[in-house]
C-alpha cells in the first residue's frame, strides 16, 4: 500500500509540476494571447467569416558530431524556434483549404508562409512575430477562398462531398522533453574510432561515422482551446561506406541505430561488428556484375518488407488521398473488401514508444493538429477497414484518429507513423528461406531472391500516372536450389503495382525489425517506423536501376597506395 501511495504522490507531483511549468512558460503564454486577440478580432472582419486559427511552434535542439577516416569533420550544436500559422477562412464544410482542380498541390499541402520566433522569453517579441505571420496568412486565406469558391462554381460536382475540416475538442497537455545529458568527448572519439575503421580499404570512397541528437517540442495552440506542449527526443549512431563498380554503378551501405535515451546507446563493439558485415557486403557487390531484370520467388526480409509496406501500403491508406480528384484512389472504395492475404492484419500506431526494446521514431502524442494520437486499424484479416486521418474529413470517415503531421512550412495532411503489419501464417525464418527454395524448383527458375535492404523509392498515387511503385533494392542476394552458396546481387528496382503484389504474398516468417526513418511528402519530412515480419512471394519483379556512366578514381587512396 506504501508504494502504491508514493507512485500517487509522485504522479499527483508530476501533474503539479507540469501545470506550474504551463502557467510560467512565456513562448505558450504569448501564443495563446496573441492567437485570442487575433481570432476575436479577425473572425468578422471581413464578408468571408474566419472559423479557425492555429499556432505551431517547433522548438528545436539539436548537436551533430561526424568524423571521416578518423578525423572530425563537424560538430554542430543549434537551437531555433520556427512556426507555422493556419487560418481558414469561410466554415467547416467550405474553407480555403479545398482543393482547387486543375491546382496541381491542393491548397491544403501547400508550402505556406512560417517564420521563426526568439530563442529568448520575450513576449512582446514573440507576439510581434506571430502578429506579423497571422496577418499575412489570414490575407493568403481570403485570396484562397475567393479561388476556391469560383473554382467550385466552374467545375463538375466532385465526387465526395465531405467538410474540409473536422471539430476537435480543445486538449490541455503539457509535456516538455529536456536535452539528454550525455559525455560529448567520449561521444567524438567513439565516431573518431568508428570512421578510422574503413580507412584501410582502398575501394571504399566515400565513408563517415556519425552521431546526432534532436530535441523538438511543439507548442500548439488553436481557436478551439487547445493548450498543447509535447516533445520528443531522437538520438542516432549511423555510418556510411561507399564505392563505384567498373561499369559505373555507385554502391552504398548505411546503417544506424535510433534511440531516445543515452542509456540506450549501441555498444561500440557491436557497431564495429556490424561495420565489418558492412564493408564485407560492399565489396561482394562490387566484386558481381549488375543484375538482369528477374520475376519469380523472392524474399523480402523485414527491415526491407517495412519499407515497402511503407511506400507500397502506407501513403496509398493516407486519409486526404481518398478525397483528392488528383489522386489514384487505389483503396478508396474497397473498404470492407479483401485487398491482400486474409493471415494480414496492419494497422498504425503512433502512440507505441517500441516495439522489443527497440525505439520507433514514429512515437508521437499529439499530431501537428492538436488531434491526440491513436490507433488507426487499416486492413483486418486482409479486408480494407480505414485510413490514416487528420482533420480533412473524407465519406465515410468523418474525424481525425491523430494522423495530421508536417514539418514547418507545409500544410498539414494525414501522414504515417509507426505502420505494424502481423501475421498469423508465420514460420521461423529458415523455414520462410526452405519454402523459397521450394517456390524456385517449383517455377523452373535458376534462383530465387532475397531482397536484405531497400532504401526509399517511390510510389505514383496520382491519377495523370501509372498506379506502380519502384524501390530500389541496395542488398540482395541470389539463392540456388541446387545448394550453391548465396550470391550478392546489384543493381535492382523492385517495381509493380499494389493490389497483384499483395495478392502474391504467400507466407511471412514470425520476425519483426523496425525499419528507422523519415519520409518526405507533401507535407515535409517526418519521422516513422516501419515494422513488418519477412514476406515471402511467390512472384516480384525487379528492373535495372539507372547508373552514372563515370569510373572509379583513376588512382587509390594514399594511405592505401603503398
Amino acid at each position: 500500500m506504501r508504494k502504491i501511495l508514493l507512485i500517487a504522490a509522485v504522479a499527483m507531483c508530476s501533474g503539479q509540476v507540469r501545470a506550474q511549468d504551463a502557467k510560467n512558460d512565456v513562448l505558450l503564454n504569448a501564443m495563446a494571447s496573441e492567437l485570442t486577440r487575433s481570432y476575436d478580432k479577425l473572425k468578422n472582419a471581413e464578408k468571408a467569416p474566419l472559423h479557425y486559427i492555429g499556432y505551431e511552434v517547433y522548438d528545436k535542439r539539436s548537436y551533430s558530431v561526424y568524423a571521416v577516416e578518423g578525423a572530425i569533420y563537424g560538430e554542430n550544436d543549434n537551437g531555433n524556434r520556427s512556426f507555422d500559422v493556419d487560418v481558414r477562412v469561410g466554415d467547416k464544410t467550405l474553407d480555403n483549404t479545398h482543393e482547387v482542380k486543375g491546382d496541381n498541390a491542393g491548397a491544403s499541402s501547400k508550402n505556406q508562409a512560417y517564420g521563426s520566433v526568439p530563442l529568448e522569453a520575450d513576449a512582446d517579441a514573440i507576439r510581434s512575430k506571430l502578429w506579423v505571420l497571422t496577418d499575412t496568412n489570414y490575407k493568403s486565406a481570403l485570396d484562397q477562398y475567393a479561388k476556391v469558391k469560383m473554382n467550385k462554381s466552374v467545375t463538375a460536382e466532385e465526387e465526395d462531398k465531405s467538410d474540409d475540416f473536422s471539430a476537435s475538442s480543445g486538449a490541455v497537455f503539457y509535456e516538455r522533453a529536456q536535452f539528454p545529458v550525455f559525455d560529448r568527448k567520449k561521444i567524438a572519439e567513439m565516431t573518431r574510432r568508428l570512421s578510422e575503421k574503413f580507412k584501410k580499404y582502398d575501394f571504399i570512397y566515400n565513408s563517415y561515422a556519425g552521431f546526432s541528437v534532436e530535441v523538438i517540442n511543439r507548442y500548439m495552440v488553436n481557436s478551439e482551446e487547445a493548450r498543447i506542449v509535447t516533445g520528443n527526443t531522437y538520438m542516432r549512431v549511423m555510418y556510411s561506406l561507399s564505392s563505384r563498380t567498373p561499369d559505373g554503378m555507385d554502391i552504398e551501405r548505411f546503417r544506424s541505430y535510433d534511440f531516445d535515451v543515452p542509456e540506450d546507446l549501441p555498444a561500440e563493439e557491436t557497431v564495429l561488428k556490424d561495420i565489418d558485415n558492412s564493408i564485407a557486403e560492399l565489396a561482394a557487390l562490387r566484386s558481381v556484375p549488375a543484375s538482369e531484370p528477374y520475376s519469380g520467388p523472392a524474399i523480402l526480409d523485414s527491415r526491407a518488407a517495412g519499407v515497402f509496406f511503407h511506400e507500397i501500403f502506407g501513403h496509398r491508406a493516407e486519409g486526404h488521398r481518398q478525397k483528392s480528384e488528383e489522386s489514384g484512389q487505389t483503396f478508396t472504395k474497397k473498404v470492407g473488401q479483401l485487398i491482400m492475404p486474409d493471415f494480414l492484419t496492419v494497422y498504425d500506431d503512433p502512440t507505441i514508444h517500441d516495439l522489443n526494446g527497440q525505439f520507433l521514431r514514429g512515437y508521437y502524442k499529439y499530431d501537428d493538429e492538436a488531434v491526440r494520437a491513436e490507433r488507426a486499424v487499416l486492413v483486418d484479416k486482409g479486408v480494407l477497414k480505414g485510413f490514416l486521418m487528420g482533420r480533412s474529413p473524407i465519406k465515410g470517415f468523418p474525424v481525425s484518429n491523430g494522423h495530421g503531421r508536417r514539418s514547418p512550412g507545409h500544410g498539414t495532411v494525414a501522414r504515417q507513423g509507426n505502420l505494424i503489419v502481423e501475421s498469423s501464417k508465420k514460420v521461423p525464418y529458415a523455414e520462410l528461406r526452405a519454402r523459397l527454395i521450394e517456390e524456385v524448383k517449383k517455377s523452373g527458375k535458376s534462383y530465387g531472391l532475397i531482397v536484405k535492404d531497400i532504401s526509399g523509392g517511390f510510389t505514383i498515387t496520382r491519377r495523370s500516372l501509372p498506379q506502380t511503385f519502384s524501390v530500389q533494392a541496395n542488398l540482395a542476394y541470389k539463392v540456388y536450389p541446387d545448394g550453391r552458396p548465396d550470391e550478392a546481387v546489384r543493381g535492382l528496382n523492385i517495381i509493380g503495382t499494389p493490389l497483384q503484389t499483395f495478392a502474391r504474398i504467400m507466407l511471412t516468417a514470425d520476425d519483426l525489425i523496425p525499419f528507422e526513418g523519415s519520409c518526405g511528402a507533401e507535407s515535409g519530412w517526418v519521422p516513422n517506423s516501419g515494422i513488418s515480419p519477412s514476406l515471402l512471394f511467390s512472384e516480384l519483379e525487379t528492373e535495372k536501376v539507372q547508373k552514372s556512366n563515370a569510373k572509379p578514381p583513376v588512382l587509390k587512396p594514399p594511405f592505401t597506395d603503398k
